[in-house]
């Protein structure tokens, strides 16, 4: 979309929000404010960027009379390109999920039981990471393996009170979908030999109910019994749940309440999340093939991670980062390998705008 027309829909989005029979309907008045919210720094920054033109050309004219103007001319102009480059930055197509909490699973993957500890070990990492930020943790389900690790694992996470547009829990743990791999001595072998494991994480938006339209029809619901490690029994009653959605082939299942009820609520979570993952993921697809430039590339399906303990070396491959505290990442400390994900994402988009 152009300036021009981002201006217009500021203006008469604010006229609308000061309409009374707007704020009638409570869902619209959100959607709109939430809207006004997204272009106001667009705005703003625009409108200071006309503020300091003007100032530059007056600056200019009473340069030739003293010359300390011609300095603030100077100084005004380093103000300009700042306020052109972040213009820029606040033009470039936005994801719409930004602003959305997430619904985050990792399953351990090939290398048995040593691959089910570094899942757990990857889920501290995350729940570490989520308490330092502010956010909110809810374990929805999971499977625990013989040795404490986890076989699989789905965690809510969700940011507290308001946020800035654009900075909710999706923003920054989106890239973190992928098969993450590990290199160590696992504490099942005597030889003392590395081993190379891994461990699968998806992450998606979670959905609210307005997000994605499930009927009845299409869903199957099965309840059975609740089991453990090793596949014991740990339930006397039919409380877990399975769901299955036939229109897409999702499965879901839940255990780890005590109500039937309880388990059922949470699957349906986790099939609204996915459901809405996979019909964004279409809109992805279709959006790449008509413009290539608002279409982040990373591709989520390949092995995005190695966590190399003899090392101390993590390694993001889809941008060649490279650092030696995995010790600092594993129990908490993300920012610098998430914030070079979000730069190469942002210069890739910025890359795209331009073309």
């Amino acid at each position: 979309m152009k300036l021009d027309d981002l201006l217009g829909e500021h203006a008469e989005l604010e006229a609308q929000l000061a309409d009374p029979a707007v704020h009638a309907d409570p869902a619209q008045a959100r959607k709109l404010g939430k809207r006004y919210s997204e272009l106001t720094p667009i705005v703003s920054t625009y409108r200071q960027l006309e503020q300091v033109a003007n100032d530059i050309e007056a600056a200019t004219e009473l340069a030739s009379e003293d010359p300390s103007f011609a300095e603030e001319a100077n100084r005004l102009r380093e103000q300009q390109q700042q306020l052109n480059e972040r213009l820029q930055h606040l033009l470039i197509p936005r994801d719409p999920s930004d602003d959305k909490d997430v619904i985050l699973e990792v399953k351990a993957g090939a290398g048995g039981e040593e691959s089910a500890l570094f899942a757990g070990d990857l889920v501290r990492m995350y729940l570490r990471y989520a308490e330092q930020q502010g956010w909110r943790t809810e374990i929805l389900d999971s499977t625990l393996s013989d040795l404490e690790g986890y076989k699989d694992i789905t965690i809510a996470v969700k940011a507290r009170g308001e946020i800035e547009p654009g900075r909710g829990v999706w923003s920054q743990l989106k890239y973190e979908g992928g098969v993450h791999r590990v290199q160590r001595v696992p504490v099942t072998e005597s030889q003392g030999r590395i081993h190379t494991s891994a461990a699968g994480v998806l992450v998606v938006p979670e959905a609210e109910e307005v997000d994605v339209e499930i009927h009845d029809n299409d869903l199957r619901i099965d309840v059975y019994r609740s089991s453990g490690p090793g596949g014991q029994s740990v339930n006397t009653t039919d409380s877990a749940v399975r769901i299955t959605h036939h229109p897409s082939g999702i499965v879901v299942s839940c255990q780890n309440e005590k109500s039937q009820l309880q388990n059922k609520e949470q699957a349906m979570r986790i099939l609204r999340a996915r459901l809405l993952a996979e019909a964004q993921a279409e809109a992805d697809a279709e959006a790449r093939a008509e413009r290539q430039s608002q279409v982040r590339t990373m591709d989520r399906s390949e092995r995005v991670r190695t966590y190399n303990f003899p090392e101390n070396r993590i390694s993001d491959h889809r941008i060649g980062y490279k650092a030696y505290n995995l010790d600092q990442v594993l129990n908490g400390d993300l920012g610098g390998v998430l914030q070079a994900l979000i730069d190469a994402d942002m210069a890739e988009r910025m890359q795209g705008v331009a073309e």
